[in-house]
């Protein structure tokens, strides 16, 4: 667990919040997620369109896949699941790492989603995917993760993650969310609209009022003109 945010007072938390929420995540193939240095600049994936003039792709693999891949992973059920065409694709998502043993941030950043699912309503599932992964997968094996998401009330479109650790430590270093010790684990949500390329970071431990606005701010983007 990241334990220096427990360490600050409450108006140094709310300036860190504000800080992470201003600034904008930008997803640039072949680099893992990077923290935008202005906060009032919007950030986006490069539009296949745009990608093309750049460097062929096939019609098949766009290039959002090209660059997180097909890595598999499996769900709190057991069920495999690949990274980007059947989690990411045509989605905005919600991804956060935590572990489920965690006695720290873990749980109460899990709550804040718990919130932001319920205020998301019909969206979750249809709209919108809330991507949990763990970065202890020897220990967060799919039936300890099932029951995880029962105690958050984990419903349509939640998925907890786990796999095996090559496949699991991969897909989290795309995501710019690898940590070697678990303790580690970021505090922070990936909030991002793969239609439309937009993506944000937000800190996790905030008010979940203010997390469900980036979130919709993020579902409400749309395409930019060609």
């Amino acid at each position: 667990m990241n334990t220096s945010f427990l360490n600050l007072n409450r108006r140094q938390r709310y300036n860190w919040f504000y800080a992470l929420v201003a600034a904008t995540a930008m997803l640039s193939f072949g680099h893992t997620l990077a923290a935008a240095q202005s906060g009032s600049e919007t950030n986006r994936t490069p539009t296949t369109r745009q990608e093309s003039q750049q460097s062929p792709t096939s019609a098949d693999e766009s290039p959002a896949q090209k660059y997180f891949t097909d890595v598999v992973l499996l769900n709190q059920n057991g069920e495999r699941m690949r990274l980007y065409t059947d989690l990411l694709r045509g989605k905005v998502v919600v991804i956060n790492s935590f572990f489920a043993t965690c006695q720290g941030s873990c749980l109460p950043m899990n709550r804040n989603l718990e919130k932001v699912q319920q205020a998301l309503g019909d969206h979750m599932g249809k709209d919108v995917r809330i991507i949990s992964i763990s970065v202890d997968p020897t220990v967060d094996t799919p039936a300890a993760l099932k029951e995880y998401a029962k105690k958050l009330g984990a419903g349509k479109g939640w998925y907890f993650l786990t796999g095996d650790k090559q496949s699991v430590d991969f897909a989290l270093t795309k995501l710019g969310e690898f940590v070697s010790d678990k303790q580690d684990h970021l505090n922070v949500f990936i909030i991002g609209n793969e239609r439309t390329g937009l993506w944000k970071k937000a800190f996790g431990l905030a008010p979940s009022d203010q997390l469900v606005k980036v979130v919709e701010s993020v579902l409400n983007d749309s395409r930019p003109e060609q």
